[in-house]
């Protein structure tokens, strides 16, 4: 019995898939490379000292998926594939809907199709739109300020259909608040193609004078220092919060848990670049610019739910989230 993985090369797929290797499991990894490598899989393997089964593959592609299925004998999935930069999404909607629910609703098919009824789903805190308060809780309404925030919404609406369908499938839905950071050993962490969407790779590539200075998208919140205010969660704790999802669906015949998935704590983006320069001993010079259509002023999470009911809790700190960002840096 195997774990498909789609999107295993990225971000957090490839610290998801070294967390789930070490602790003994055999996973079928897809990955198309739209924003990874192959050399990331490589590096997991490396880290991990195991192999696994890998297919170059969209998730768009039902005859590909449903040959991996075929071949293995996929017992659950964990689904991080799709496209995920918010202010590109605003750019090009159209791709982030196509890709991000059709792509999922190709895959749920097979899984329906091949009786696989156990997934952990990759969503977001962008479900929150602009919260009414903070910390914020599981129950609270859900909206959107983007794209990229309304193609999770609707993939997780569409679970719930799929459960209300047939209360055989036992499903987690993950809310992310802001992973950064990077595996110790150097090996794996956030490689976007071409310019970085995300704010921690554009700190990297400012501090180790790859880009000339940090654009800081609006100083005019409602926040102490005027930057937007964000819940960081260093990426292994996310990852680690996979398994204890996947242990949740496994262990629950059946139903639909929903969990917010980061510290608790918000930091703004100035808190961010001050804890960067003072734990690696670098300079990251920086510009104020207007903010982006579809930020919001602050969002971070309260992980009371997620703590009692499936015994997550992060234990890295915004410093070690910064010390180990900037060491994959130093190994690229």
């Amino acid at each position: 019995m195997s774990i498909l993985i789609t999107g295993g090369a990225g971000f957090i797929g490839t610290h998801t898939c070294t967390e789930l290797l070490n602790k003994g499991e055999n996973l079928v990894v897809v990955d198309n490379f739209y924003n990874s490598t192959p050399q990331a899989i490589e590096n997991v393997k490396k880290i991990t000292g195991k192999d696994f089964k890998f297919y170059e593959a969209d998730i768009l592609d039902r005859e590909k998926l449903i040959k991996i299925f075929e071949e293995n004998d996929i017992e659950s999935v964990i689904h991080f594939a799709g496209l995920k930069a918010v202010g590109e999404s605003v750019q090009k909607p159209i791709e982030y809907y196509i890709n991000n629910i059709s792509g999922s609703l190709v895959l749920f098919d097979v899984m329906k199709q091949f009786g696989c009824k156990k997934i952990v789903f990759s969503s977001s805190a962008t479900v929150y739109g602009k919260p009414e308060k903070c910390p914020i809780t599981e129950d609270m309404p859900l909206s959107t300020t983007n794209p990229y925030g309304t193609t999770k919404l609707y993939i997780e609406q569409i679970l719930r259909d799929i459960f209300v369908s047939d209360n055989e499938w036992s499903i987690a839905i993950l809310r992310y608040f802001n992973p950064i950071g990077a595996h110790t050993s150097g090996l794996i962490g956030e490689v976007p193609s071409g310019i970085p969407n995300n704010i921690m790779p554009y700190i990297s590539k400012v501090a180790s004078k790859k880009l000339e200075k940090l654009s800081v998208f609006g100083n005019d919140y409602n926040t102490p220092d005027g930057t937007g205010v964000r819940d960081y969660i260093h990426v292994v704790d996310l990852a680690s919060g996979h398994l204890n999802a996947l242990d949740k669906i496994r262990r629950e015949k059946s139903g639909v848990f929903t969990y917010n998935i980061g510290t608790g704590n918000g930091y703004s983006v100035l808190d961010l670049v001050k804890a960067f320069e003072k734990v690696n001993n670098v300079k990251v010079p920086y510009k104020i610019c207007d903010r982006r259509p579809g930020d919001i002023a602050t969002c971070y999470s309260d992980t009371t739910k997620a703590e009692k009911e499936i015994g997550f809790k992060a234990t890295r700190s915004l410093e070690d989230m910064c010390r180990d960002t900037w060491n994959f840096e130093q190994n690229l």
